[in-house]
């Protein structure tokens, strides 16, 4: 997991510590986005995990598509970053297209589906949900916050 401390926290006022995840917004040429539902929650998102020291973001979410879903992909560009205020996570999100494998479940996924923009929005929740749709927008890359559950408002 990679770690940041501010200067503040070097300085001793606080230590706030973040980790950096990767996910994919795998786009069919039908327009069909590849999700997941989650092994621990049942909940659906995009496939994606934790960054590794070792290894680029666009490495880091090619690995982890291939992992949760058997789907090999070529990463296109950032279309967003998504902090969790609550668990200190910092998402970086990439639109990706797919160029080979096989759909498959793993050990953190019990589905594995290409849904459309609207079963997105019905499925996901809102914090989930914005990140396959701002990738769709091509206005990005977008930059949000949110509490675990809801958008936090922009200032």
């Amino acid at each position: 997991m990679l770690l940041y401390m501010s200067n503040s926290a070097q300085e001793g006022q606080s230590t706030p510590l973040h980790s950096v995840s990767v996910a994919g917004v795998v786009v069919r040429e039908d327009g069909r986005l590849l999700a997941i539902r989650r092994a621990d929650n049942g909940t659906w998102e995009l496939p994606g995990g934790v960054l590794e020291l070792d290894e680029t973001p666009e490495e880091g979410v090619r690995r982890e598509v291939l992992e949760e879903t058997g789907i090999h992909i070529e990463v296109d560009e950032l279309t967003g970053v998504y902090k969790n205020t609550t668990r200190g996570i910092v998402a970086l999100v990439f639109r990706c297209k797919p160029v080979g494998g096989t759909e498959r479940t793993s050990s953190e996924s019990t589905a594995v589906d290409w849904l459309t923009p609207e079963e997105v929005a019905g499925w996901m929740s809102e914090v989930y949900a914005i990140r396959l749709l701002d990738a769709l927008d091509g206005a990005g890359p977008h930059v949000r916050s949110h509490d675990g559950k809801h958008l936090t408002p922009t200032r």
